[in-house]
């Protein structure tokens, strides 16, 4: 430090001396801050990601949106929302199993390209609650609404309210109630999210993660879908990560985050999803536990992986969709 401060004032004498503006030789004998700059260009032809079967619904209107001038906020959000409203999925927004006292309750978040992230959880009687989970983003200062202060704020914004439990929906938890006990089976649809990431054309990130959370969960239960850094992260200097799956284990790894930043540290997203599945098995028992995380990078490359087989996804570029089996550790 003192021979630092030594170098500054015989540099500001000199320049005195020469006529010259010492903040001005100062300045530019500073060095300047470089960004981080992964390698390779920014996809410019529309990328999208989307967990599970159901990815391929969403990734269609999330490519809808695009081409209709939209950015990646628009695709992610109106991709899940698809999915949301479809009776069929029992993990997702209408007709997603109940928990244990037969109530539909709903986890969602968004994350941007600036930062920016909004989330709702514990939600009743609302059937978007990623849209919800947008207004959060874009209308407060908070990051996270939760149970009634998350209706009622819907409400205000003019979401309407409905009936979630369908007819298979109570039927299937009437014949839970018979024997009560809660026994999760992996990769069938009593657990499973939909997590979708997107680059717009412009190259800007943004992803989405909404899910109707355990079946027959405690009342009040919340899983790693609406929590930043566990569900989902978005960083748009280096790349986006959602994760589906038991939300306990990746809570306690704070599994999309780690992924990110080993993206950031160089890891390829095949590579950082890779790590992040073996941080999981090496902490906990995973026989009966299935997590998927799912990545991608500015550049436009992809990543998957989980824990046990049976975790596929939906990938498009450039308007082209595949589905696409990702690797296991098991």
């Amino acid at each position: 430090m003192t021979r630092r401060r030594t170098f500054i004032r015989q540099l500001g004498a000199s320049a005195l001396l020469l006529g010259l503006d010492p903040a001005r030789l100062l300045k530019a004998s500073a060095p300047t801050p470089q960004p981080f700059n992964p390698p390779g260009n920014r996809f410019r032809e529309g990328h999208m990601l989307s967990t599970w079967n159901h990815g391929m619904a969403a990734n269609e209107e999330g490519w809808r949106q695009m081409r209709q001038g939209g950015n990646a906020v628009d695709a992610v959000v109106e991709g899940t929302a698809l999915v949301e409203s479809d009776p069929t999925g029992t993990s997702v927004g209408l007709g997603g199993r109940p928990d244990r006292e037969g109530k539909v309750t709903l986890d969602a978040c968004v994350m941007g390209p600036n930062g920016d992230a909004g989330g709702v959880c514990f939600l009743e009687d609302i059937e978007h609650p990623v849209q919800v989970a947008r207004k959060v983003m874009e209308t407060t200062p908070h990051v996270l609404l939760a149970g009634t202060g998350a209706r009622d704020f819907a409400l205000a914004h003019g979401f309407p309210t409905r009936d979630l439990l369908t007819e298979d929906s109570r039927n299937a938890w009437e014949q839970w109630r018979q024997s009560a006990e809660y026994k999760p089976i992996i990769n069938v649809e009593n657990h499973d999210t939909i997590g979708m990431l997107a680059q717009d054309l412009d190259g800007r990130l943004a992803g989405a993660c909404t899910t109707s959370g355990l079946a027959y969960k405690l009342r009040g239960r919340v899983g790693d879908s609406p929590i930043i850094g566990a569900g989902l992260f978005v960083d748009d200097e280096v790349g986006a990560c959602t994760a589906t799956g038991l939300g306990e284990a990746v809570m306690k790894t704070l599994g999309s985050f780690l992924v990110v930043e080993l993206m950031r540290g160089g890891r390829s997203p095949q590579e950082a999803c890779e790590e992040a599945i073996d941080r999981i098995i090496r902490k906990m028992p995973v026989d009966d536990l299935q997590v998927g995380y799912l990545a991608m990078d500015t550049a436009g490359n992809a990543g998957a992986c989980a824990i046990h087989s049976g975790f596929n996804y939906a990938r498009t570029m450039a308007g082209s969709t595949q589905l696409v089996d990702a690797p296991s550790r098991s």
